[in-house]
């Protein structure tokens, strides 16, 4: 009879990146990226979100100054951003075409410079490269700028799937410059306020009381307070990757993904017309409301939620919520449950909240609840609208 043996392998990665806060990166004054990159004779390749040069003209030449004047040699690629680069795959074939006809190896740096999305496939593209090159992020909204550019995953979605194709691999360096958001439009600027809701929600009532009062703050694009809700909500962001035991999410548990199970959904459904954030802050809504109608929240801390979603902007219903015949939850939207258990390696847990500031786990959700729960933003919803919210079936 065959005696099997086993070698048993246990090895650790410890992993160090900064995120650094500033303005104008491409300043030759501002020295933080070219003391990263100014290693030996490290090649520098940099791909750029499409919009910035129409946001920010004259932003090509600057960064090709930049790195002239500190003596680096860097090619530059420009690329959509938005749902689109995630949609796409042949954009990440050109990511790899470029890496590849530079000759870019394990030890060069790839600067990626733009929102979530486009640093989500750039960052994948990256990561299967080489089996990894060096990624600095460069994120340029409010939404890559406190969450998504801070933290250690890249995606693009596949089989109208969000980010079912993936990988966990942190950055090299994470520069945020504040002088990319003064060229936001009034969507983009709000969108990323969503998820700086979520992680004061169930992490840090005083952050979320300190969002609710500074609302018209936020509402009038004063930086001072967009720069503090960004550091405030990155900090949160990066100490729960860093100490939750779990930074590649080999468990079931995604505390961060509070919102976010409709939100994915949500997106998909509405051929991602909806922003991530926006789809985030229905998320929100809808799993504290539910929160509430299980009896896990108060009245009075659900209403403190809608009322503050509802003073930034968001909308806190949208019409794929709802079947127009059954008036019940849309099928659809429910489905997303069912993928979101998928993506989360096959057991679902979903984040409640049990009060402000402090979530909670549960395993199931009723259909029955889920129901009652738009129904109940769709009355919300209507009272601070001065038009019938339309319900449409999905096509």
């Amino acid at each position: 009879m065959y005696k099997a043996q086993t070698i048993q392998q246990h090895f650790q990665v410890s992993f160090n990146y900064p995120v650094i806060f500033t303005r104008n990166i491409f300043n030759p004054e501002n020295k933080e990226l070219i003391h990263i990159v100014n290693q030996g004779s490290a090649k520098v390749v940099l791909v750029m979100e499409t919009a910035l040069s129409q946001f920010h003209p004259g932003i090509l030449q600057e960064i090709r100054q930049y790195f002239k004047i500190h003596g680096v040699v860097c090619n530059v690629l420009m690329l959509p951003g938005a749902e689109a680069i995630k949609n796409d795959s042949a954009h990440i074939e050109e990511v790899l075409k470029f890496i590849h006809d530079h000759q870019v190896d394990r030890h060069s740096f790839l600067i990626a410079v733009g929102g979530g999305a486009l640093l989500d496939a750039v960052g994948y593209a990256a990561a299967i490269a080489h089996r990894g090159i060096r990624l600095i992020r460069v994120p340029s909204t409010v939404l890559s700028q406190n969450d998504s550019g801070v933290g250690v995953k890249n995606s693009v979605n596949y089989f109208g799937k969000k980010n079912f194709l993936g990988t966990f691999a942190p950055p090299y360096a994470v520069i945020n410059d504040a002088a990319f958001l003064e060229s936001l439009d009034s969507r983009n600027w709000r969108s990323g306020i969503a998820e700086a809701v979520k992680v004061a929600l169930i992490k840090d009532e005083i952050f979320f009381n300190w969002i609710c009062s500074n609302t018209e703050q936020l509402n009038h694009r004063n930086m001072e307070v967009m720069e503090q809700l960004i550091f405030r909500c990155a900090g949160l962001h990066i100490r729960h990757i860093g100490t939750s035991g779990d930074p590649f999410e080999k468990g079931s548990s995604r505390p961060l993904d509070f919102g976010h199970w409709a939100a994915h959904k949500l997106e998909y459904l509405s051929d991602y017309q909806l922003l991530h954030g926006e789809a985030v802050a229905i998320g929100i809504a809808l799993d504290t409301v539910y929160s509430g109608l299980s009896g896990r929240l108060k009245t009075a801390e659900v209403k403190s939620v809608l009322d503050c979603l509802i003073a930034l902007g968001f909308d806190i219903f949208h019409p794929m919520l709802i079947d127009e015949y059954s008036l019940e939850i849309h099928p659809k939207l429910f489905l997303g449950l069912e993928e979101f258990r998928e993506h989360l390696g096959g057991e679902l847990t979903i984040m409640l909240l049990a009060a402000l500031g402090e979530g909670l786990e549960v395993q199931e959700m009723s259909h029955a609840l889920l129901s009652d729960a738009v129904k109940y933003l769709l009355k919300f919803q209507s009272e601070f609208t001065d038009t019938p919210i339309l319900i449409q079936q999905s096509i």
